[in-house]
């Protein structure tokens, strides 16, 4: 009688973590993912600035296209190894880090995630609070006082925010891509289109796309090019790194893949040609350029404007919470110990620590802002590198799903007491180089190039520690990885004199 197939370590094992079990993320739903994240404030800024800068519009369409087709090919290979094992980002970072050590890059990138979870909370609190004065006047007396930072108004925001944002994020990932699917992605669209036929209707049409605002000469102008394309990578790596957290809900390749394409670099696109003629068009309007939209909607001056608008950015902005800082830290969360965290349990502590860390406060110190989270995103660069270097250049695809959750010393995963020191010894340096690059204001001509420092060191440290373990020759697969994790994990294990008994008869 053959011996049933290994059980999964509950140190290493629940559910949530196991390979996906419906795959209902199409094509669309990829889509709807990217409209939440790409529709927020910070983006729309960032192209707006790019404009005020002294970039002609085509120029900034131009770099941000360039910037975005690169996360477009990352999210791409990334996408594969998330759709073919079917398991979240921590469980995939065993196979390079051990199935201990993937705890490393998983609580790295949940507690950047906890940090603008929470910024992201407050600043659509802020939208709820101009929303509240401009229905009830009268609660404005409310908004002067201060309890460790914020008004009375602004903690009754801030709280109504939060308990939204967990009632609705921890009902499960299906019910997060419905939500994205029919309100999060689409609204703001809306908003930001009307806002553009507004603005060019009152400025007539009297809008340039061609001509510098600064002056800027030829030569900056190909410098802050390359700069607005390496930034608009370094947004998103946070997303390329745990994009399997969403490609493992996809049914074929091709979902992720045309999600990818109409989501980033099309819509991306579209989205920032919108955000700069919204943007050209304040100056020729209002005579000054006004980058954020909400400002913009303030000075339109209008009720009605006003409720909608704040409406809108109130629900863009828990698309963005949705997708960048929630679901990566709950998985994250859980995978530190999956016996007594589960998705939901992992997306409440996620919650709670965002109000702990006070995110206003976090906002408002640039010194926060530039050493503690861009220190912690100079990390983002080596973090991917090791992951991509190891599936397709030292693995080639081929994953042991089931091994990634086991704990035994003989597991594939195990190397030396459940950590790579390969990958230690690849992250470190790197780290360092890129964290160096981006904070040491010697180093202010490269540093909105750290990662790419950062990826490149980090990838060639681990393939050169890593090489006598590759696969040689053969194709990456197309195919999902087999896996019995769960069906056995619902089998009860056998008891020792059934163990027994069967050793007996095999023999």
């Amino acid at each position: 009688m053959a011996s049933p197939p290994p059980q999964p370590d509950p140190r290493l094992f629940n559910e949530d973590l196991a390979p996906a079990p419906e795959r209902k993320w199409g094509t669309y739903s990829v889509f709807a993912l990217w409209m939440s994240d790409t529709h927020a404030i910070s983006n729309y800024a960032f192209a707006s600035s790019l404009f005020v800068l002294g970039l002609p519009a085509w120029e900034v369409f131009l770099a941000l296209l360039a910037g975005i087709t690169i996360v477009y090919w990352l999210m791409n290979r990334m996408g594969h190894a998330g759709h073919r094992t079917g398991v979240p980002y921590p469980v995939l970072a065993r196979a390079s880090w051990g199935v201990y050590g993937a705890n490393i890059p998983a609580l790295l990138r949940a507690v950047m995630a906890v940090a603008w979870y929470g910024i992201q909370t407050w600043l659509a609190s802020t939208a709820v609070v101009l929303l509240a004065i401009q229905v009830a006047p009268g609660l404005a007396a409310y908004h002067h006082n201060s309890f460790l930072g914020l008004s009375t108004l602004g903690w009754a925001s801030f709280m109504l925010m939060w308990g939204l944002q967990a009632v609705l994020l921890t009902r499960g990932m299906e019910f997060i891509r419905k939500v994205q699917d029919y309100a999060t992605g689409p609204v703001v669209w809306l908003v930001v289109l009307a806002l553009a036929v507004y603005l060019l209707v009152e400025a007539g049409g009297d809008i340039s796309l061609t001509r510098s605002l600064t002056g800027l000469s030829g030569a900056e102008q190909a410098r802050e090019s390359l700069i607005a394309v390496s930034l608009t990578v370094a947004t998103f790596l946070t997303l390329v790194l745990n994009y399997a957290d969403f490609a493992r809900f996809t049914p074929d390749h091709r979902s992720y893949r045309r999600g990818n394409l109409i989501g980033l670099p099309v819509n991306f696109t579209a989205f920032a040609v919108v955000a700069v003629l919204v943007t050209a068009g304040t100056i020729s309007v209002f005579g000054e350029a006004i980058y954020d939209p909400v400002k913009v909607i303030e000075k339109i001056d209008n009720p009605v404007v006003t409720v909608i608008g704040a409406l809108s950015f109130i629900v863009a902005t828990i698309g963005i919470n949705v997708v960048a800082n929630f679901v990566s830290p709950a998985y994250d969360f859980a995978n530190l110990a999956p016996k007594y965290l589960n998705f939901k349990r992992g997306g409440l502590i996620t919650a709670v620590l965002a109000v702990v860390v006070l995110p206003w406060k976090l906002y408002s110190s640039a010194l926060v802002i530039q050493y503690f989270l861009g220190g912690l995103g100079a990390f983002l660069g080596p973090l991917v590198a090791i992951l991509l270097v190891d599936y397709y250049l030292i693995r080639r695809g081929r994953i042991d799903v089931d091994a990634l959750f086991a704990a035994d010393a003989a597991g594939a995963y195990h190397y030396r007491k459940g950590y790579n020191p390969k990958a230690v010894l690849a992250f470190v340096p790197s780290a360092a180089v890129s964290a160096v690059l981006a904070l040491v204001p010697a180093f202010g001509a490269v540093a909105p190039f750290s990662w790419v420092f950062g990826m490149g060191v980090a990838g060639a440290l681990y393939y050169a520690v890593s090489r006598n373990g590759r696969v040689v020759g053969g194709a990456i697969p197309d195919s999902i990885i087999p896996s019995q994790v769960r069906e056995v994990s619902a089998t009860p294990a056998p008891a020792a004199d059934e163990v027994r008994v069967a050793a007996a008869e095999g023999s």
